[in-house]
């Protein structure tokens, strides 16, 4: 048996448990590894308080990225052997594929040997960060140098991976947070513009940044009212991309602004970039070279004890948080 998380009812962090299990046996292309990381998600928060784009039947494990090292491989697995160091690409189920024990499964294909510079924090925030920015901005938006490219969210581990791969790629970065709190450890990692949403008039200030050229790209993790001050500002033909929506507020679709510019607006989800073996290959080998490089490196703000992982959700919830959550084992 393995100790894991589980929930028997949605709600407050506090549905949370640690049970042992027994895990299920191996498919012939499936991987067991020794968890030794977890990186937290606010897909999982969501998928706790039961508003996910996924409803499990109860009781349910949770979670979508962790590191570790190999210790079963199924009999049709050719590229993992035991004792290799591996980091988990987010499944589409984390009620199929649940990352939050001591030990998980997973098909072989969402597993990456990750850089041996990378310590096991650091290889448990890779996949979900990167894929979803990578996924938007080089899959989708083909982001270029010197496109002027906003962020939103800017200070989630989502958002300062879309500020490292827009300077990669010699973009212009403009970080968009709600109040001052978090700017200037947003400039110390990259952003070469940050606004503050609550204190300064954003369309103004995106027009005063960009100039004539305006805004090409604008990757989103909030919509709500937001939405007409965005399209006021972009460039023509240029794309906005949804991949959240945290506002309570309505989200207005801006017509005249969409018809004058001839403007893009993309809903996104990560699951495009994992459904797809090139789209999937094409983006590890991105984020590989990024690592290597040096130009992407993930931001912890904290770690928790796998045994605290209530208080490690209450924190993920409270969004005093500046880049990613990891829990050890």
């Amino acid at each position: 048996m393995t100790r894991i998380v589980r929930l028997h009812e949605f709600g407050a962090p506090e549905v949370l448990h640690i049970e042992n299990v027994d895990l299920p046996a191996l498919g012939q292309q499936d991987v067991r590894i020794r968890v030794k990381a977890l990186g937290l998600n606010r897909a999982e928060a969501l998928f706790r308080s039961g508003t996910y784009i996924e409803t499990p039947a109860l009781p349910s494990g949770l979670g979508l990225e962790a590191a570790g090292i190999v210790e079963a491989i199924g009999e049709g697995v050719r590229d993992f052997a035991l004792g290799d160091i591996v980091s988990v690409v987010p499944p589409v189920s984390m009620a199929r594929w649940p990352a939050y024990g001591e030990a998980a499964i997973f098909p072989a294909r969402l597993l990456v040997k990750h850089p041996p510079s990378l310590g096991w924090v650091e290889a448990a925030a890779l996949w979900m960060q990167y894929l979803t920015a990578y996924g938007a901005l080089i899959d989708i938006a083909q982001l270029r140098k010197d496109d002027f490219l906003v962020i939103t969210a800017a200070s989630s581990s989502v958002g300062l991976a879309a500020i490292q791969i827009g300077n990669m790629v010699g973009a212009n970065t403009i970080a968009v947070t709600r109040t001052s709190a978090k700017k200037d450890a947003l400039l110390e990692h990259g952003a070469q513009h940050v606004i503050i949403s609550d204190e300064e008039d954003l369309e103004q200030k995106l027009k005063e940044i960009s100039g004539s050229s305006g805004i090409r790209v604008v990757f989103d993790a909030v919509g709500g009212p937001m939405f007409e001050a965005f399209t006021g500002s972009m460039s023509e033909g240029g794309i906005l991309i949804e991949y959240g929506g945290l506002s309570k507020e309505p989200t207005p679709f801006p017509l005249f602004n969409v018809l004058s510019r001839r403007l893009t607006l993309r809903g996104y989800l990560v699951h495009e970039v994992i459904t797809d073996d090139k789209k999937l290959a094409d983006a590890k080998r991105f984020i590989l070279a990024g690592l290597e490089s040096g130009e992407l490196k993930p931001v912890i703000d904290r770690t928790f004890p796998f045994e605290n992982i209530v208080e490690a959700h209450r924190f993920l919830e409270s969004n005093q948080q500046f880049g990613k959550i990891v829990v050890t084992i």
